[in-house]
Formats: structure tokens, sequence, C-alpha cells
């Protein structure tokens, strides 16, 4: 998908999340993570060309601009939403899919040093509440959704809701 196709896309999500949106203009030059999925494009090209040192410069100008910190190795699909970005941080093997919703101070980490896939796997249609902590080489299935403040250390069924400090399953969401 070109880039323009996706600017286009992912802000016509800020509208069908966010009711405060009111232009298109104001959308893309106010919301701060249209800004980090720019700069993360750009990143994750360099990266994928092993231009390691270029890739995490500008994934740090980028940080220093939002408060969003995308590690250029992370897959991110389309549609991503970050509301009120501020302190998200998405970790180096992180794979999140399409049309998610994630709020602020949510990280998406890794659990240890080792090189291999350490951080976790967002499926679509899944929306993290502010404050918590996806840790590990885990999958988040499809339509779930995780509370505010939430540690989750364990893969989720989808449509299934989960909350609380080692966040537990509480069953299917509607």
């Amino acid at each position: 998908m070109s880039l323009i196709k996706d600017l286009r896309y992912n802000i016509d999500r800020v509208f069908y999340e966010d009711p405060s949106a009111h232009s298109r203009l104001e959308v893309f030059l106010l919301y701060p993570h249209i800004k980090a999925l720019i700069f993360h494009r750009v990143s994750h090209f360099l990266y994928r060309h092993h231009l390691y040192f270029l890739a995490r410069l500008n994934s740090n100008i980028a940080r220093f601009w939002t408060g969003i910190e995308i590690h250029p190795g992370a897959v991110i699909g389309r549609g991503l939403v970050i509301d009120h970005g501020m302190g998200v941080v998405i970790g180096e093997t992180a794979v999140i899919g399409d049309d998610c919703l994630i709020y602020h101070g949510v990280t998406l980490g890794g659990t240890g040093h080792e090189h291999c896939k350490r951080h976790p796997s967002v499926g679509n249609h899944v929306m993290i509440g502010a404050g918590a902590k996806v840790l590990g080489n885990i999958y988040i299935a499809d339509y779930t959704k995780i509370g505010a403040n939430a540690v989750v250390t364990k893969s989720t069924n989808p449509h299934s809701t989960v909350i609380g400090n080692r966040a537990r399953e509480k069953g299917a969401s509607s």
C-alpha cells in the first residue's frame, strides 16, 4: 500500500475511533500518532535495509517529537490509532495487526535479553487500555480488549476481555 493511501486510511480510522476529531488537516497536523507512524514507515524501511543507526536515529527524533517510542523493527499493520500517545513503547519484535486502538502509557515489551522473538504479537481489531503492559512472546487474539493497567503475560482467546494486574481472562466480549 502506498504511503498516501496508508496515511489516508489511518486518518479515516481516527474519525472512527475519536469523536473529538474535526478535520483531516487537524488530524494530520495535531495528532502525534500520525507523525509517529510516518516516521516509523521511514525507520522500518531503513531497518529492513540494515541501516540500523539511521533507523534508530529517525525513531529517536519521532520519540522526541511525539512521546511515542516505536522500535524500527516493529511490524505495524494499517489503521493503528494511538490515542493520547504519550508514553507508548512498542518493542523491536512486536507485531501489530490492522485497525487496533492503543491508549497512552501502553508497553508492548519483552521479558528477556534473547535475540529472538521476545515481544507480543497483536491481532486485528484489538483495544489496549491506558497503562497496560503486554509482555513477552505472546499472541493477543483478534477483537481482544485489554483493560487499563492490565499486565498481560499470557496469550488470549479471540473476542475476550482481559483485566487486572497479572491479567486473567474474564470472558468473551460482545
